[in-house]
């Protein structure tokens, strides 16, 4: 049902980078680009996620309640995830471990223009 996600930013080439490497981790890389707008994801796969200067040529804001979760294969990829996030400007919402009785793992950061994401895994 969801085809991707936009997400806005105040440096599109700084937040690029994040996203540049969290995408790499996740194999996969940008599908389209503007000068305003970068997509990652996998044309006819899953969602994917977008970067925007928004088109009111207002700041960003960060949505209070909203959140991007990121499937990982594994615990370890959530937690290179997280690694990747917090080396590329991200700063820590949560430390990667599990969650309730354990089958759900998941780490928690946000970019560096403040939008709240998580990589996460459920196990089974």
């Amino acid at each position: 049902m969801i085809g991707y996600v936009t997400l806005g930013t105040c440096d599109l080439e700084r937040a690029a980078q994040f996203y540049d490497a969290v995408a790499a981790e996740l194999g996969t890389g940008r599908m389209f680009v503007t000068d305003r707008f970068i997509a990652w994801g996998t044309p006819g796969g899953a969602p994917g996620i977008g970067l925007t200067l928004p088109f009111d040529g207002q700041p960003a804001s960060v949505g209070n309640g909203v959140m991007v979760a990121l499937a990982a294969r594994d615990a370890d990829q959530v937690n290179r995830l997280h690694a990747l996030a917090l080396a590329h400007g991200g700063t820590c919402e949560g430390a990667p471990g599990p969650r309730g009785e354990g089958e759900f793992y998941a780490g928690y950061f946000r970019d560096p223009d403040g939008n709240k994401l998580n990589a996460f895994v459920m196990a089974g």
